[in-house]
């Protein structure tokens, strides 16, 4: 079974996953803003933190069903979920498989479209990076998912994410890109889905297409979605602010398409 974590007292259940070269660890900093309303089920993904490396492709399918075993062990009945990146890649999955446990699915900088296929080509390319100089493509890549503009005064934060990535197995990481690469256009769970969808973003996010993920979310009343002044980390750059907005939208009522 995926390795798993459990805080806080609230009488809401929250799965949190993890994004791509992350662990439960992330979500240190939104936790003490959380924990008051919710109980939080934090999970590491396949061949990420302390949960093992299952086979050479870890698909978002996959990852959706070693979550389900997480649950169903918990007996948490119903639930929400939130996945950051390839998190909300996985959790995608999950309600496509799993509709009937979830209260709502939380998209935290993450998108429903598939890579094109400019993506899929850069994800290839990376494979040999990967394999032969991991440090490296740690070093190049995990700043750029922060604010170009605050890089100076998130540079802790930088270095905990670069941290973090480097203890990541890199034969987990492959078998996750592999499978971020082979996933599928995700849409109609956002259209079909019967519980609160929420959409975080980042104005100043370079690993997905905020601007496609916004414009073509469907006008439902059960969508909320939120722009925020950060990159794709929100749960490092603007933590009280994720936090504030999960709690909100969980547990209440905001109009639709609020941006800070």
């Amino acid at each position: 079974m995926l390795n798993y974590e459990i805080s806080g007292a609230g009488k809401e259940r929250l799965v949190l996953l993890h994004g791509f070269m992350e662990n439960l660890m992330i979500w240190e900093e939104m936790e003490a803003h959380l924990s008051e309303n919710f109980t939080l089920i934090k999970i590491d993904l396949p061949g990420h933190g302390l949960s093992k490396i299952y086979q050479e492709i870890h698909t978002m399918e996959f990852m959706a069903e070693e979550v389900k075993k997480v649950t169903d062990h918990l007996n948490l009945g119903n639930f929400h979920l939130l996945g950051h990146s390839m998190g909300g890649y996985a959790s995608l999955a999950f309600a496509e498989k799993f509709t009937e446990p979830l209260k709502s699915l939380t998209l935290f900088f993450s998108t429903y479209f598939a890579d094109d296929e400019e993506k899929k080509e850069q994800r290839r390319k990376s494979h040999r990076i990967i394999q032969e100089a991991y440090p490296n493509y740690v070093k190049a890549g995990i700043p750029n998912l922060f604010n170009e503009n605050e890089k100076d005064t998130l540079e802790g934060k930088i270095e905990l994410a670069k941290e973090i990535a480097l203890s990541t197995k890199t034969d987990g990481v492959l078998a996750a890109v592999k499978g971020m690469t082979d996933r599928t256009d995700k849409k109609s769970v956002i259209e079909n889905f019967g519980g609160k969808i929420v959409v975080i973003a980042g104005k100043h996010d370079k690993a997905v297409n905020v601007e496609k993920t916004l414009k073509n979310l469907p006008d439902k009343t059960n969508i909320k979605s939120y722009l925020l002044d950060c990159g794709h980390n929100g749960h490092w750059e603007k933590p009280a602010i994720c936090a504030e907005i999960i709690n909100t939208e969980l547990l209440h009522n905001l109009p639709k398409k609020l941006i800070f």
